[in-house]
């Protein structure tokens, strides 16, 4: 059995540099076939004109957007590219997934676990959010802008340049309360280190979480936007049906509203670490590492959320404490 393909979702802010960095992963010497799944609004491919002749397989999809709303084309489009794959017409190991500036990339992320096939021969890596510095305020008073970054595993900010170090700081303060998860890196003109782009595991259950989740340090302040992160924290051990008890619940009447949640957490009787983590109403957990002898067993719990329920969640966490 091969290995699944591993898929990059590339969204952000019209105008951030898509095309540009799109352009920059395709140009660079890393010796990796990828195969795009471009998405713009018009019908007449005009990124696939700016990115130039390159020999990687660019589609665009001609009812427009995959991520908002034309959700079986994209399904269409990712058997096409496996159809040309098996028969030898194209090679490629690596997908990249291009959202338009309008579009909420949860669509495409679900469609990888939706579908049971594109499950196992893709794996979907990581949401990979562009921010255009300059224009960052107009486009943040969208709500779709700030979901855009509550899905993204990495933040790259472009046309740093063009900003002085006080709104940039303002501007990464304001992105960390909305994202907690995802390091902020600055992208200039497209360039930047592609394993910011590539392996970022950002859906994998066993990734980096050894240590317990990295998240970012946010000065206390009310948050002026929608789309939020709350970071949970106890040493004491969760009941494990509690712990599942909570979560069905939240997610009954929440949902639609948790972007995306991830944990480490310490069970009562358990000499494992389990972790979970979910994108909407899609979850799962499983068993990882032990705890080190001596090892102090915190649970860690994070959720990105649009208009999160923060008092809901926090009584619910309380009573997880065996």
């Amino acid at each position: 059995m091969t290995s699944p393909i591993p898929v990059t979702i590339l969204s952000g802010f019209l105008g951030a540099g898509k095309t540009t960095l799109l352009r920059y992963l395709l140009k660079a010497e890393h010796g990796l076939k990828i195969a795009v799944i471009e998405n713009e609004f018009s019908d007449a491919g005009i990124d696939t004109q700016l990115l130039g002749d390159e020999p990687v397989q660019v589609m665009t999809l001609a009812n427009g957007c995959v991520c908002c709303t034309i959700h079986t084309d994209l399904t269409k489009a990712l058997y096409l590219l496996l159809e040309r794959l098996d028969s030898g017409e194209i090679a490629f190991d690596r997908l990249v997934i291009e959202c338009t500036g309008l579009a909420d990339p949860a669509p495409v992320a679900q469609t990888f676990f939706i579908d049971e096939e594109l499950r196992e021969r893709y794996l979907l890596d990581g949401i990979i959010t562009l921010v255009d510095a300059a224009h960052a305020d107009v486009h943040l008073s969208q709500t779709i802008a700030q979901a855009q970054i509550g899905f993204a595993d990495r933040l790259l900010v472009s046309k740093r340049d063009l900003v002085d170090d006080a709104t940039f700081d303002a501007l990464s303060e304001r992105l960390t309360r909305i994202n907690r998860r995802a390091p902020i890196r600055v992208v200039e003109h497209g360039k930047i280190d592609l394993a910011e782009l590539l392996d970022v595991r950002g859906f994998n259950l066993n990734a980096d979480l050894g240590g317990g989740l990295s998240l970012r340090p946010v000065q206390p302040a009310a948050s002026i936007d929608r789309i939020s992160s709350l970071v949970l924290r106890t040493d004491k051990p969760l009941d494990i049906d509690s712990l599942s008890a909570f979560m069905n619940e939240l997610l009954e009447e929440h949902g639609k509203q948790l972007l995306r949640y991830k944990g480490v957490l310490s069970i009562a009787g358990e000499d494992r670490r389990l972790v979970f983590q979910g994108v909407l109403k899609l979850y799962g957990f499983d068993w990882d590492t032990e705890w080190a002898e001596g090892e102090a067993r915190e649970s860690v719990m994070v959720f990105i959320a649009d208009d999160l329920p923060e008092a809901k969640i926090r009584e619910g966490f309380a009573r997880l404490g065996v």
